[in-house]
């Protein structure tokens, strides 16, 4: 359903985006543009919503009677998610990702997007304003990096299966819930290093380029996760929800953990999970 070279387009597509409402406005919003949701965790600025009205429209021109969740909308009206689970084909969007990174004018954010099918997902894109390029993933073909004019410059791999206690990985725990969060944070030593960028976008384009071992996040929500999970899958990684059950468009809770291979997996669960 989607080629490489439509692939392609829609990575050019998060490119105009990008420079037409992103950049333009990166350390230079203007007073009142950027505004909590939820809560002062939750911020949304003028880019996020420009730039995912220009998203929309150019996924409308390219796939017709596809439908569109964008981060933006659903956070107006969640009911919107319910597209996903039925829809031939529906992307989500997260037109900046990292927006609290974004709106601190620190350079530390992205463009994403994944295709779904049938509640499965197809293809996934992290676009890198600043550095112009892509990370693309289409199930079952691989995933690489394309250039600002959508061309293949390298494909991604993870890194070798290392033990924990030589393992990089980025852990996001602030949404974990006690007394889980608090195991978690007391084990990080256990790891060779942690991150945390508070951008998904970059952790998983660290991960599924082998720059990192692993991951581990708490909330789902669709449009943080599903591109980034299929580009770690296409890169060879193995991921996978803090049960061990498969993660899928549809979940918004359960934790996710990505790893080199099942074996990393299980060795990084119990080592920051376990009682």
């Amino acid at each position: 359903m989607i080629t490489a070279a439509r692939a392609a387009e829609v990575a050019l597509l998060l490119r105009t985006a990008a420079r037409a409402e992103i950049l333009p406005r990166f350390r230079r919003l203007a007073q009142g543009a950027v505004r909590a949701k939820s809560g002062p965790l939750d911020l949304v600025t003028d880019a996020d919503e420009a730039a995912e009205r220009i998203i929309e429209a150019g996924l409308a021109r390219m796939f017709p009677g596809c439908a569109v969740v964008g981060e933006e909308a659903a956070s107006a009206d969640p009911a919107v998610l319910d597209r996903l689970a039925q829809a031939e084909l529906a992307f989500v969007v997260d037109p900046v990702d990292g927006t609290a990174n974004f709106a601190a004018g620190v350079p530390l954010f992205g463009c994403m997007a994944a295709a779904v099918s049938h509640g499965e997902v197809v293809a996934g894109w992290i676009h890198d304003p600043l550095g112009d390029d892509t990370a693309i993933a289409l199930r079952g073909e691989g995933a690489w990096i394309a250039d600002g004019e959508g061309r293949h410059m390298a494909d991604l791999h993870v890194a070798a299966p290392v033990p924990v206690d030589r393992m990089v990985a980025a852990v996001s725990w602030t949404y974990l819930p006690e007394p889980l969060r608090s195991r978690v944070t007391s084990r990080l030593p256990r790891l060779a290093a942690t991150v945390g960028y508070r951008c998904a976008a970059h952790e998983y384009r660290l991960t599924a380029s082998g720059h990192a071992h692993a991951q581990l996040y708490n909330r789902l929500l669709p449009w943080d996760h599903l591109p980034g999970w299929l580009l770690h899958r296409e890169a060879g990684g193995y991921a996978a929800r803090f049960d061990g059950s498969d993660y899928c468009a549809a979940h918004r809770d359960g934790g996710l953990i990505c790893a080199p291979d099942r074996e990393s997996w299980e060795a990084l669960r119990a080592a920051l999970l376990d009682p």
